[in-house]
């Protein structure tokens, strides 16, 4: 009866009981190891509670912390020629798109978007680097001119995130063009007399760095974000020199002149709407509402007078 009662019963009644937990509750910090909630990390952008390191964000999530609400509207891109080149590495082209696009759930890599940010009208350009690395390719050309043709249509600034490893290598000299393409797209909205400010992510490099990335009126980049064109060790073996340290990190080049500011991503959107709202010379961001006058005067009317208190004799 003991073996019954002290085994048996207890563990029938586990497997019962027994729920299944999710594995993806929990996320460990790459950079301190603290363990955090899922909802605790995704309420805060991706970004550390313990120790402000920034994690990866994909760019539809970018897109709605931006946007008032999360509200937006997608801006069409047209479609490039598919793999003109016909390049094949262990696979084909085309099947690494295909893999990529069911991987991320995204077209290529950038999205572009149009709506409000803090009450201003934008159009938000927005590199996925889990989309092939976020590479430059004629369809993210493509985007970047889309994007620029819609801000001057609509006259609004164009901000865009930047988060690539450099130009497509499967679509060759067409990937390496869109550097030049996508300069004019930026030199179209400086005629208009619309800004262009440009946030570097983690990673930004290549030819992306060469060209639209390092071309905003105001330069912002999240902390710790390596930002260059070469990697550190071809430098090394370039000049035959060791770097210093922190080399090509966001707050290396903030202290040397290649950045404007430093922003930590939860407070990028004030940031962003305070400095495009003084360069189209907008009013000063409104950060709470007041209630409306209406409201205000009804309040006064129907509070009770009060009647003066006649002059003593």
């Amino acid at each position: 009866m003991n073996w019954i009662t002290n085994y048996v019963r207890p563990t029938i009644n586990s497997l019962f009981s027994r729920r299944e937990v999710p594995e993806n509750l929990w996320t460990k910090c790459p950079e301190c190891g603290t363990m955090l909630f899922h909802r605790e990390l995704t309420d805060n952008l991706n970004v550390c509670t313990n120790c402000d390191h920034h994690m990866a964000i994909s760019a539809r999530e970018r897109l709605m912390s931006i946007f008032d609400g999360g509200v937006f509207v997608e801006v069409a891109v047209p479609e490039p020629v598919a793999d003109p080149l016909h390049f094949r590495d262990q696979k084909k082209y085309t099947d690494r798109i295909k893999d990529a696009r069911k991987k991320t759930g995204e077209k290529d890599a950038m999205l572009v978007a149009e709506g409000d940010m803090g009450r201003t009208p934008v159009v938000v350009a927005v590199q996925d680097f889990s989309f092939m690395g976020g590479s430059m390719s004629m369809y993210v050309g493509n985007a970047i001119v889309a994007a620029a043709e819609r801000a001057i249509a609509l006259g609004r600034p164009l901000i865009l995130f930047s988060a690539a490893g450099g130009a497509r290598m499967q679509e060759g000299i067409l990937g390496l063009m869109q550097m030049p393409r996508t300069t004019i797209a930026v030199q179209m909205l400086k005629e208009a007399g619309l800004p262009y400010v440009v946030v570097l992510t983690h990673p930004t490099t290549g030819g992306v760095t060469a060209s639209y990335a390092m071309l905003g009126d105001v330069q912002i980049a999240e902390p710790n974000a390596l930002i260059g064109f070469a990697g550190a060790r071809v430098i090394e073996q370039t000049i035959g020199e060791k770097l210093p340290e922190g080399f090509q990190r966001a707050e290396y080049l903030l202290d040397h002149g290649m950045l404007d500011r430093v922003t930590k991503r939860t407070d990028l959107k004030d940031e962003l709407t305070t400095i495009l709202r003084m360069l189209m010379g907008l009013e000063a961001p409104i950060k709470g509402d007041l209630p409306a006058p209406e409201i205000v005067a009804e309040a006064v009317e129907e509070a009770p007078k009060e009647t003066p208190a006649k002059d003593a004799k």
